[in-house]
């Protein structure tokens, strides 16, 4: 079938592409008959009343999904341009000192699935003199702390195993919150539990320090060589042995520039290029705290410009403020980072909903207006034939996150993600993860978003998921640049001069290698008809 999207015909492609473009193509054919069907399997047909399809649920797909082909290529493709939670588990039983406190006793099931708990370093056992400490007891005194160690041995139901379960249950979002029963606002809450949980554990110094090695391994295993990173910047940051946090982030960034040097310069981190940092604000705050955030995160680029690419406002749309109210505070910012002689360009989340003409669809037109670089989901910019010319125009990249959509309920599957629509008018698109941990991934990888749309879209096959990669090099903020050098280069591609034209060059090496793998290992699933094609 004639691909009608706007992609790269195979024949622009070299021979080696074009092969592995035909392989992929044949294997994804073959494991629909095979992988993604009751018919060859009637023990799984007689046991489950769940429809089988590729592109299905993710929940419900991951785990068949890993044991494919398809997994076993998509995996080793590059990609190029979020914390394993065995891993947060394994150091919060492990590190001495680490205490660990709840509002309210756990003593019924919702307590456990919901009560906010918080975990502490202290250097001395904090003195509670007359407190119940153990949290599942009816007689626990809220926000009295317990040694984690203690706690986890005296789990009622499984001891340290038990415990584990739990606390990692608590980090990340269940498959049943997601399924389709609950609507988007019961999936956002639990979602927001899931960061109380993991930023009280993550930002302590050994914690922060051993997952961002873990993070930046998994991700360049799965053929990531550069990574931006959002993270939220109203955590207190604790140092390794220190009962008190940090009064700024500077230790934080600290910490954040010594990993990333340190990964790359390890065996694991040979060929990893670097990572930086967008800084973003919570859109539910009063202009007040989000003015005083931007100062730190001024200050910070002052100090770290290297480790500094942008500035983004996050949360859910529908129930925060809209771009349109922030733009008074979003002006103060830019004015004082001239002032400052800093350039910290937007990367807007925006259009991170489903509706239509309303206040959060208008956050997609202000975006545009602000002068993003790059939109976070924009789901409804398919509505919009002239937001659609603009982002083309603007040379602005959609960040396009399916699974995340999906789990958090703005979408069904991938087969009703607007991807294709966008694909269809030439927008261009990178493909994201979105925090892949909290949402149920396993682990930090994108090979499950292309997994799924290779799996649950017809026209895209291997040149597409190309495309999308090459997006994200094209689209990445290795080093500070104005906005007529950012379009210089975009526009520019490999012809370019500067890093970003490197960074395309080095991954086309990289891809064209991949392609001769692909064709060594899979050769033979190339049937007559493909060859004569």
């Amino acid at each position: 079938m004639a691909s009608t999207y706007a992609m790269p015909s195979t024949k622009s492609m070299s021979p080696a592409a074009a092969v592995a473009c035909k392989i992929i193509s044949a294997i994804r054919r073959r494991e629909l008959r095979e992988v993604w069907t009751k018919d060859t399997e009637q023990d799984l047909a007689c046991q489950s009343d769940e429809p089988l399809y590729p592109g299905m649920m993710f929940h419900l797909a991951r785990e068949r999904m890993e044991k494919t082909d398809l997994w076993k290529i998509i995996e080793k493709m590059p990609k190029e341009a979020m914390i394993d939670l065995d891993l947060l588990c394994d150091l919060v039983l492990s590190l001495p000192n680490l205490y660990m406190s709840t509002s309210t006793p756990l003593v019924t099931a919702k307590d456990w699935e919901t009560s906010p708990i918080h975990f502490q370093y202290f250097s001395n056992p904090p003195g509670q003199p007359g407190k119940r400490s153990i949290l599942w007891e009816a007689g626990y005194t809220p926000m009295s702390f317990a040694p984690v160690q203690q706690l986890a041995s005296l789990y009622p139901t499984g001891g340290i195993d038990g415990f584990r379960a739990w606390l990692k249950s608590r980090c990340t979002l269940s498959p049943e919150p997601s399924s389709h029963h609950r609507g988007v606002d019961d999936i956002w809450i639990q979602f927001q539990r899931t960061f109380q949980v993991v930023d009280s554990i993550l930002y302590y110094e050994p914690v922060f320090r051993a997952c961002m090695q873990q993070m930046l391994k998994e991700l360049h295993e799965d053929g990531i060589r550069y990574v931006e990173f959002r993270l939220v910047f109203d955590f207190p940051y604790r140092r390794d042995r220190r009962d008190q946090p940090e009064s700024d982030y500077e230790a934080f960034f600290q910490a954040f520039g010594e990993e990333i040097e340190k990964f790359k310069l390890s065996p694991e981190g040979k060929g990893f290029h670097g990572a930086r940092m967008i800084w973003t604000t919570v859109r539910t705050l009063s202009n007040r705290l989000i003015a005083e955030n931007m100062k730190d995160c001024i200050s910070i680029k002052q100090k770290f410009p290297g480790l500094v690419a942008g500035y983004d406002i996050v949360g859910q749309e529908e129930k925060g403020r809209t771009l349109a109210d922030l733009v008074p505070v979003l002006f103060w910012f830019k004015k004082k980072c001239v002032e400052a002689g800093v350039d910290i360009p937007f990367f807007f989340h925006a259009g991170e909903w489903v509706g239509d003409g309303d206040e959060t669809d208008h956050n997609l037109f202000d975006a545009i207006l602000l002068g993003a670089r790059r939109i976070g989901h924009a789901l409804t910019l398919h509505k919009h034939p002239l937001l659609i010319d603009l982002v083309k125009e603007k040379k602005i990249l959609i960040e396009c996150c399916p699974i995340s959509n999906e789990v958090l309920r703005l979408t069904s599957s991938i087969m009703t993600h607007p991807l294709p629509a966008l694909l269809a008018r030439a927008v261009p698109v990178a493909l994201c993860n979105d925090d892949p941990t909290l949402l149920g991934y396993g682990k930090s990888r994108l090979t499950h978003d292309f997994c799924q749309v290779l799996n649950g879209l017809e026209n895209v096959g291997l040149a597409g998921l190309a495309m999308m990669a090459e997006n994200s090099i094209s689209w990445s903020c290795f080093e500070d640049q104005n906005s007529s050098e950012w379009l210089r280069d975009i526009r520019a591609g490999l012809a370019g001069t500067g890093v970003k034209a490197a960074s395309l060059r080095d991954w086309r090496i990289e891809f064209e290698r991949f392609c001769q793998w692909v064709t060594l290992e899979f050769g033979s699933e190339v049937d007559k008809d493909d060859e004569d094609e």
